[in-house]
């Protein structure tokens, strides 16, 4: 089975795929064809796709039983020990320098309203059970989220998976352990569909956004739930682009660096915070784009 979703595409290539699929709502369509016949009609969508995009989904012998293709330019799938995980790509602008006052004047209006533009977002971090998400869970969820300058805050615990326990060095880091969990945990299924009712539409911006997003496609993928369709933005990548001579890159050094004090560091709330604090020093001093 394959599953094609198509958008600004010719009308010739949405009819040329009703030979072998049926258009089950615009631009998507859903079809039962050979592997080979898979691989010509992607050929085909590819080259008369013209300007517009396509994502291609098909039954497949891994872990999670199917694997996806797309032609977009802001994606790139991955992966990760076996399951197929799509990452956001990041895109930063560099400063020019060595320009006159009127140049750094229109800059600094730039800036002004880049700042503006980048003030609603959700901040987020996770706390794991572990680095591999095909055998680790989530276990906390922190978000901060900020509209029109008032914020609001998001906090749940998550109960381990039946006749799972938190490994002692998890534990000490956290501050976190299996009877809380159990007690004051919620499903991970809950807690992810709060977390998409909380962030809405807004982006989302973590510090190494790739980790907390492969935990959350993974959890996703497990329950059964829509996916997250927010902006994602990694802190990270930026960071490495505007301080090339860190020590290190870990989030504590680089909240030390930027004067930012966080007194509960893997705590996934105050994380997020911090992150917050993070981001708006970023657009402030580097004119950081959300």
């Amino acid at each position: 089975m394959i599953v094609i979703a198509l958008t600004k595409v010719p009308a010739a290539l949405r009819g040329d795929l009703t030979k072998w699929c049926q258009q089950i709502q615009s631009g998507v369509y859903v079809g039962n064809v050979s592997a080979r016949v898979r691989e010509r009609l992607w050929e085909r969508i590819v080259k008369n796709i013209g300007q517009g995009e396509a994502t291609l989904v098909y039954n497949t012998n891994n872990e999670l039983g199917y694997m996806f293709r797309t032609t977009r330019k802001d994606k790139k799938i991955i992966d990760a020990d076996g399951i197929p995980l799509v990452k956001s790509l990041f895109q930063t602008q560099t400063t020019r320098h060595g320009f006159s006052n009127a140049y750094k004047y229109q800059q600094a209006k730039k800036f002004s309203h880049l700042r503006s533009k980048g003030s609603d977002f959700v901040s987020l971090d996770l706390e794991t059970s572990g680095l591999n998400p095909t055998t680790a869970q989530i276990i906390s969820i922190g978000a901060v989220k900020r509209i029109a300058g008032h914020t609001t805050t998001f906090y749940r615990l998550v109960k381990l998976q039946s006749g799972k326990k938190l490994a002692d060095d998890i534990a000490r880091l956290t501050g976190l352990n299996s009877q809380q969990l159990a007690t004051e945990g919620v499903a991970v299924k809950e807690a992810v569909i709060d977390l998409q009712s909380f962030a809405k539409n807004l982006p989302i911006v973590s510090y190494n956004l790739l980790f907390d997003e492969r935990f959350l496609q993974t959890a996703v993928i497990r329950a059964g739930i829509v996916q997250f369709n927010n902006k994602m933005v990694d802190v990270l990548p930026y960071i490495k682009t505007v301080d090339k001579f860190c020590d290190n890159y870990h989030l504590a050094t680089i909240l030390t660096k930027y004067g930012i004090q966080n007194e509960q560091a893997h705590n996934s709330l105050a994380d997020a915070i911090a992150t917050m604090k993070l981001v708006d020093k970023l657009i402030k001093i580097h004119g950081f784009r959300i």
